[in-house]
């Protein structure tokens, strides 16, 4: 069942290449907006930094909304699209690792994996639509959120698991559940890492667990969100590059190369980074609103 799960989460990748591939061909080259595809170095780097320390399970999406704000390398409409496009070839490669070499009950990984997939194609299909105010206003209350539940899980205030590998009955629906509203709310621009380590957690699974299932969910819904992300043209072509293509030696290096770093500190300076970037968003809503309505209106793929 293991080996079904790679080759199913093989095909679907490559199903999201070809449409990536042929979208960019189709423009010429050129993103949504007519930018060249090539990432530049900050992009690059920021690809490389968010999914090493993605690998070792303090997420992505967050650090990278707050790098591309530093310099505004994403319009805030378009940045939960550039997430998924640009991540989703990382997260694929965590997954297979993780998958392969974690311990865990087949049936209650594939069941939380569909349930991710399924809220990520319904999540995408309306954030895809949505105007720029109300895209800052997800993303700044959804960053607000991941904070939280990263200081939960710091402060130690979430219970340290069992030994279980797997779930069954009301347990396995709740897990399921829950994993299909992460998936839905990854479109958005919140990780599911730390919700899906608290969700492991209070299930009385082993917290290792945690990881095949996290990566695995991500893996499988990221290539079935970004593909509704790149036909409504939302999403920031460069940028996704250089998450692609910068993360992907960072996840080999964190997965076989590192053995020990100060996870707890780094941890501490997203969680004070994510608070930051998420009330900026939430006052550029704000001030996106007080502009009137032609301010906030969602642009085409041909503006995008």
């Amino acid at each position: 069942m293991k080996s079904a799960l790679l080759a199913a989460l093989g095909f679907l990748t490559l199903a999201y290449l070809t449409v990536w591939v042929r979208s960019v061909r189709r423009a010429g080259g050129r993103g949504p907006a007519g930018e060249d595809f090539r990432p530049g170095p900050w992009n690059l780097l920021i690809g490389f930094v968010t999914n090493f320390f993605d690998t070792l399970g303090i997420g992505s999406f967050a650090t990278t909304t707050s790098l591309f704000r530093v310099r505004g390398t994403v319009p805030d409409e378009l940045i939960p699209g550039t997430l998924n496009v640009g991540h989703t070839a990382p997260s694929v490669t965590q997954a297979f690792i993780y998958i392969a070499i974690v311990a865990v009950a087949m049936p209650t990984l594939a069941s939380m994996i569909a349930a991710a997939v399924a809220g990520a194609w319904l999540g995408a299909g309306v954030v895809s639509r949505w105007s720029r105010a109300r895209v800052q206003r997800g993303m700044g209350s959804a960053l607000l959120a991941a904070a939280g539940l990263m200081l939960v899980t710091q402060l130690g205030l979430v219970p340290l698991g069992g030994e279980t590998v797997g779930l069954s009955g009301v347990r396995l629906a709740v897990a399921v559940g829950v994993n299909f509203v992460l998936g839905a709310l990854m479109t958005l621009g919140i990780g599911l890492y730390a919700p899906c380590m608290i969700l492991v957690s209070l299930l009385g699974m082993d917290p290792k667990v945690a990881f095949p299932i996290m990566m695995g969910s991500c893996a499988f819904l990221m290539p079935v969100g970004s593909v509704r992300f790149i036909r409504e043209g939302r999403y920031a072509l460069p940028a996704a590059v250089g998450l692609a293509l910068g993360g992907l030696p960072a996840v080999l290096l964190a997965a076989y190369g590192v053995w020990a770093l100060p996870l707890r500190a780094v941890r501490w300076l997203v969680i004070v980074v994510v608070v930051f970037t998420g009330v900026a968003l939430l006052r550029a809503a704000q001030r996106e609103r007080r502009a009137g309505p032609s301010a906030t209106a969602a642009p085409g793929p041909e503006a995008a």
